[in-house]
């Protein structure tokens, strides 16, 4: 399961409630972590050896809840990535705010030659 960011809840909040308009950004970056994330925007995102946060598209939400519309596949690692416990999604391709984070339901070590992807359908954001 997902979950909102501080910075999500308060922009939503702020947007439903009359407080100030949001623009959802028009492109959405997933990035991949090494240590757990959490609310407040923290975790371990990898970096260096080729990594780069991947744009992400999604399919309209229904039933409360949507999937990626198409695969999304990291660069060739050109060393170890460590192993990936948690992704995010982010409102830039650097730096950027995070909007939603979870956990992976299976880790995943990334080494040297190695590629990380997600298929069409597979990043799945639930919201109840």
């Amino acid at each position: 399961m997902s979950s909102l960011t501080d910075f999500l809840e308060l922009e939503m909040l702020d947007h439903v409630f009359g407080g100030a308009a949001y623009t959802a950004p028009s492109t959405l970056y997933v990035a991949l972590f090494t240590s757990a994330t959490n609310d407040a925007g923290a975790g371990t995102e990898v970096s260096g050896n080729a990594y780069a946060r991947q744009s992400i598209a999604f399919n309209t939400a229904s039933a409360g809840a949507t999937t990626n519309t198409a695969s999304v596949e990291f660069p060739t690692s050109t060393g170890s990535w460590g192993t990936i416990t948690h992704v995010a999604l982010f409102d830039a391709a650097t730096s950027g705010n995070m909007m939603i984070h979870s956990a992976l339901t299976a880790s995943k070590t990334i080494a040297t030659g190695d590629v990380f992807r997600f298929n069409a359908a597979d990043y799945d954001i639930t919201i109840d």
